[in-house]
């Protein structure tokens, strides 16, 4: 005999409705046409309720009983943050545009001049909403809600001379640049924008003194863009009591750097053992954090300058034509200084990482790919962070004639990677830590006409 349902839905139909077009997930979507199908009449008993949601009789039985007992919350797995009950939505939108111009002059065959032009576009639409649950239906919460406008613009043009003889080679470069940023917080009209200029010289020589030892010495200019997420002013709420804001004002960082390098050949090892030297101006803090109210904002600041110098070694062995290791170790020591609110930093510190990878070529065109990666603790402008271990892995199959790539990869296996960080002030102490948990991908790539397949790194947006 079939069952009939005995059940009171608290929710009106307008209300159910309204929750069964917020639902983003399969589970909750069907959880909610249950409710729905019932308020309306369309079914009276169980099995009619299966076969619609195409599931089995137990399962709606468990779900209504689920309802009945726990109410709408617990049955839509809506989860809470902090004392009250919320639900975050977020939609990116992208589009990247990249033109460019080479033209390349041999003189001789030891000379030759390099010049081009290379114009970039990226502009991102980022929706993101925080609705708050009332009674229940979810509400947008316009304090937390907005759409974030970043259009970035760089104009390169640049020109190099490079002289290449048996024993010495030289190589100077100029790349200017033109920048235009705008951002736009829709929801408060609030705008931000930037435009500026920038020369970047740079200088590369080298001297081969055997067969098996060369010394090159090297200067360059470089910038670091702020991102998206750098600008974003609501980028992520971890809870209501922790909140983590971009900072649409922060400018461009940029560092001169001086490298002096040995390369060592010798066969089936190579070996790599430089120091450097780099000074930032405008240097981006990734985490000043203020304290209010039992609450935690923090964002990225420009504060002063770093002074870096350090040894780095990397070496590669070629144990087999299937098997090969490469490693990479970086030490420095920096000093920190500069202004922050009203307080002087002035500070030293050091850090090292150190990565090793091993890369087997497996039967059937199959490249298989596992790195381990360490990044020591160190010193902050406002306390400092953990140390971090972890490991990652790929698997690459060709196919197609090698027209195709067949990717899979794993980070952070074994789910190692934990962000701590600690403010330590004068009249409050956090403590942070972040697991973002393993990260698993799957990608197939194709090349048209003459071109190769390209590889997808598998490494997250952020």
């Amino acid at each position: 005999m079939a069952k009939q349902i005995e059940i009171n839905i608290q929710e009106s139909e307008s209300e159910l409705k309204t929750l069964l077009n917020q639902q983003t997930k399969l589970l909750q979507y069907q959880r909610a046409k249950a409710l729905l199908l019932i308020k309306q009449g369309k079914v009276i008993y169980t099995y009619q309720l299966a076969k619609k949601l195409k599931r089995e009789r137990k399962t709606i039985y468990n779900w209504l009983k689920l309802y009945k007992n726990e109410g709408i919350v617990s049955y839509l797995k809506i989860k809470s943050r902090g004392s009250r009950k919320t639900q975050i939505t977020e939609e990116v939108k992208e589009a990247n545009y990249t033109f460019k111009l080479d033209y390349t002059k041999p003189y001789s065959e030891n000379f030759t001049i390099e010049t081009g032009a290379q114009y970039v576009l990226n502009n991102v639409s980022n929706d993101y909403e925080v609705q708050d649950l009332v009674g229940n239906i979810f509400v947008s919460n316009p304090n937390l809600t907005n759409i974030f406008e970043f259009d970035q613009n760089v104009l390169g043009l640049y020109g190099t001379a490079a002289y290449e003889g048996d024993k010495w080679g030289i190589k100077i470069g100029l790349r200017l640049e033109n920048t235009d940023l705008n951002t736009l917080l829709a929801n408060t009209n609030k705008q931000n924008n930037q435009s500026y200029t920038n020369l970047f010289p740079s200088f590369h020589s080298s001297y081969k003194v055997s067969d098996s030892y060369s010394l090159q010495v090297g200067y360059s200019k470089r910038v670091y863009r702020p991102r998206l997420w750098d600008l974003n002013p609501f980028f992520n709420i971890r809870n209501n009591f922790n909140i983590r804001t971009g900072n649409p004002e922060l400018r461009p960082e940029f560092t001169d750097s001086y490298e002096i390098t040995n390369i060592y050949d010798l066969g089936k090892i190579s070996l790599n053992f430089g120091i450097y030297y780099r000074f930032t101006t405008d240097a981006i803090e990734r985490r000043i954090s203020t304290f209010e109210n039992n609450i935690n904002t923090y964002k990225p600041l420009n504060i002063g300058t770093t002074k870096a110098t350090g040894v780095e070694f990397n070496t590669k062995y070629n144990v087999a034509k299937w098997l090969v290791f490469n490693g990479d170790l970086n030490y420095n020591t920096f000093k920190r200084q500069g202004t922050f609110n009203t307080t002087e930093i002035d500070f030293k510190a050091d850090q090292w990482a150190g990565k090793l990878t091993s890369k087997l070529k497996l039967p059937t065109q199959i490249d298989f790919e596992i790195i381990g990666n360490y990044i020591s603790g160190t010193k902050t402008v406002q306390g400092k962070i953990a140390e971090n271990l972890f490991v990652d892995l790929g698997l690459r199959k060709k196919i197609i004639k090698g027209k195709g790539i067949l990717s899979f990869s794993v980070r952070d296996i074994f789910e190692s990677r934990i962000e701590k960080n600690e403010v330590i002030q004068d009249n409050f102490y956090l403590f942070n830590r972040n697991q973002r948990g393993r990260f698993i991908t799957f990608s197939f790539s194709y090349g048209f006409g003459k071109g190769e397949a390209m590889e997808y790194s598998g490494q997250r947006r952020r």
